[in-house]
């Protein structure tokens, strides 16, 4: 029995079958009637043939059980079946036998064999990676140790070397000592001798001479040196004033329209450069010095008694640029600011008065910070402070070449925080002021730097209901040109010492009196909403008799 069920196995004949049902399914459409019946008959005569082997194999597996070896198999399975004409009844026949089941078995055999190769692929890519990430780890340890012998090499080295510094200092002040204990022994022979009242011998006269004359040696050497130190000196010096002055006439003769103020300043500059030149080096030669005959003409103003500061130099570079720049705020971040408010609120002119209002207030935050800025500075440079320049430029110097030290964000909270407060504008709910924060810090630091120049740029004080003053202001394109009053100003006017540099913008109304105080008496959003407190006001203004109050232009200004 064993026999057959090998041969069964090594012939593959379920294999074979297979092979040949796959091929039949392949070319059944493309064969022949009579050439697919051939092939199923081929395939009966295989099943035959196969069936055979197995019956043999039944039939000496029951020879072998004896003489009533496996009949109760043989008759609950293979007569009901031999008797239904080899045709399968589902309640006799096992769950093994299905052909269903067969299929799904063999499709799972095969799922566990790809998914077996594709493990076996995995961990073969795994083992892989694994043995790079080595190879890399080691090169990487390598180099570490490398790196570290090289650290050790150079610790060492610099070890040795400072040793040997150590030790030849020590040598210097060991030989030093000695010199110095010869010297006291020589002062003491001598001593002696002048108090016993002999003469040195020859030896000592010597000894004396030789003495003398090394430190004689000494002596010039160290001259010779003192002499060569101040020589360096005065060349340093000579080469930093050219610079300077390089420097400043550089700057100058790069500016877009130089002044003639600025030239003079430079001509000043080149006077001292040649007086300084004079006392610090009176024997140096004309032909040394490049300045000397590049620049060979007389100042046309006389010497001032203190030479100029960096803030003096860069004065009227700096008010040209700050006043081109006020210009730019008023033509183009004022006309953009104003775009951006109108998506917020509807009325022109309360846009308008937010944007004159916050360059009012940025303006007097810029201010109050130059002065604590400018008490602080005299405070650091008053016990430091020495030249031929006064405190106050020294302080003005200092603040002009520190103007990055200003504190401009602060100075924008400072002026949203006072427009959060000021009764003559508001805001919708659901916006904040801080929407002007970009243009009230270009806004302050304009008006910072307006105060640092000399004499400083300031905008007048404006108020609702002025009297309109042509010299200050222009009237804008809604105004009613003959009404004398101011109702609202749009920008402010830039003034210098009392005089006018650049006009305002306001507009004119009749009435203005009387809008004011309508403005003033609208309710306006509050920017701390509380029920209490406006109940408390609401039982105030009830109770207390109520007090006319005349409108004052004076009582608000900016």
């Amino acid at each position: 029995m064993a026999e057959t069920i090998r041969k069964l196995s090594q012939g593959s004949s379920y294999s074979v079958l297979q092979d040949k049902i796959n091929s039949l399914k392949d070319g059944y459409s493309l064969n022949t009637c009579d050439t697919n019946l051939g092939h199923i008959c081929e395939l009966i005569e295989l099943t035959s043939k196969i069936q055979n082997q197995l019956f043999t194999a039944m039939s000496l597996t029951a020879s072998e059980g004896g003489t009533y070896g496996g009949v109760d198999t043989l008759k609950s399975r293979l007569l009901p079946w031999l008797g239904t004409s080899f045709m399968t009844s589902g309640g006799t026949v096992t769950s093994d036998t299905s052909l269903a089941l067969l299929k799904e078995s063999v499709e799972k055999d095969r799922k566990i064999s790809e998914l077996k190769i594709k493990h076996d692929n995995d961990m073969m890519q795994m083992e892989a990676e694994l043995s790079e990430a080595k190879g890399e780890l080691d090169l990487t340890r390598d180099e570490l140790n490398s790196s570290q012998a090289d650290l050790e090499k150079t610790k060492v080295e610099s070890g040795g070397t400072m040793l040997a510094s150590e030790e030849e200092i020590i040598l210097l002040r060991a030989e030093f000592k000695q010199l110095d204990s010869e010297h006291e022994v020589y002062e003491y022979h001598v001593c002696l001798m002048n108090k016993i009242g002999a003469k040195p011998g020859v030896a000592g006269l010597r000894l004396a001479r030789e003495e003398i004359e090394r430190y004689k040696r000494k002596l010039d050497l160290v001259g010779d040196y003192e002499h060569e130190v101040e020589h360096l000196k005065s060349e340093i010096r000579i080469l930093r004033s050219e610079r300077d002055i390089l420097e400043n006439s550089k700057t100058i003769l790069k500016s877009p329209c130089p002044t003639t103020t600025s030239i003079n300043k430079l001509h000043i500059h080149i006077r001292m450069y040649h007086r300084k030149l004079k006392f610090i080096s009176p024997h140096i030669n004309q032909s040394y010095d490049p300045l000397c005959r590049r620049m060979s003409y007389e100042p046309p103003l006389p010497l001032p008694s203190t030479p100029p500061t960096h803030a003096e130099l860069t004065n009227s570079i700096r008010h040209s640029r700050l006043v081109a720049r006020f210009n730019d705020l008023y033509a183009v971040d004022r006309l953009d600011m104003q775009d951006r408010l109108r998506r917020f609120v509807d009325d022109d002119e309360m846009v308008k008065r937010i944007i004159f209002i916050a360059v009012c207030e940025a303006f007097h935050v810029a201010k109050m910070a130059y002065r604590s800025f400018r008490l602080r500075a005299r405070k650091l440079l008053s016990p430091i402070h020495s030249g031929p320049t006064t405190l106050e430029e020294a302080v003005t110097d200092y603040i002009v070449r520190n103007l990055d030290l200003y504190d401009v964000d602060r100075s924008v909270e400072d002026v949203i925080r006072a427009m959060n407060v000021n009764p003559k504008i508001s805001f919708p709910p659901e916006c904040e002021f801080i929407l002007l924060s970009p243009f009230i810090r270009e806004v302050c630091l304009v008006a910072y730097r307006m105060q640092a120049l000399d004499p400083p740029l300031d905008i007048p004080l404006a108020t609702d209901g002025e009297l309109m003053n042509e010299s200050k202001y222009r009237r804008s394109y809604d105004s009613e040109f003959t009404a004398p009053l101011v109702a609202y100003h749009v920008w402010p006017a830039l003034v210098e010492d009392g005089t006018v540099l650049i006009k305002g913008e306001c507009t004119t109304r009749r009435g203005a009196v009387s809008i004011r105080v309508y403005m003033l008496s609208s309710p306006r959003r509050s920017r701390s909403p509380s029920p209490l407190r406006s109940s408390s006001r609401l039982s105030r203004s009830s109770l207390s008799p109520r007090r006319s109050r005349s409108p004052s232009p004076r009582s608000r200004r900016y």
